[in-house]
């Protein structure tokens, strides 16, 4: 099982996000740094840039909390709301994320460590897509 030091650093960070309900696929390049904050805690920030079909590229980041338990990350929000957990090992589904009506689930993929993907199924009344996040050292 992947430990917080094997995601100490930056990572190139490249998204592809396919958007059902507004039918404007998009794309999301940057970078994520793993900070170390505890023996077992890592802050994750995110920054880049984020395009919709032929509109403008904004600026878009996101910040984490991962703590590592003996069994799992348990990824919280900045503020230290929950968010999800998972098992850094192999392909793994994590656990679900309930958003209002919203409803989010995810799925990593370790075994092309150290390249490693995240993927993203968000479905509700106001949402439909797929989000998939790769990223490389």
């Amino acid at each position: 099982m992947l430990g917080p030091n094997d995601f100490l650093g930056a990572w190139r960070l490249s998204r592809q996000i396919d958007d059902r309900f507004g039918g404007t696929p998009g794309t999301f390049v940057g970078t994520a740094r793993f900070a170390q904050v505890g023996s077992q805690q890592l802050d994750y920030v995110e920054e880049g840039q984020i395009r919709f079909g032929d509109g403008p590229t904004l600026t878009a980041n996101r910040r984490y909390q991962w703590f590592f338990r003996p069994d799992m990350v348990d990824v919280r929000f900045a503020d230290g709301s929950a968010f999800h957990g998972f098992v850094p090992q192999g392909e793994v589904d994590g656990t679900d994320h309930p958003c209002g009506d919203d409803h989010y689930q995810v799925a990593y993929d370790f075994t092309d460590w150290p390249r490693w993907r995240a993927t993203w199924r968000v479905i509700g009344p106001r949402k439909d897509y797929t989000s998939v996040s790769v990223y490389d050292r």
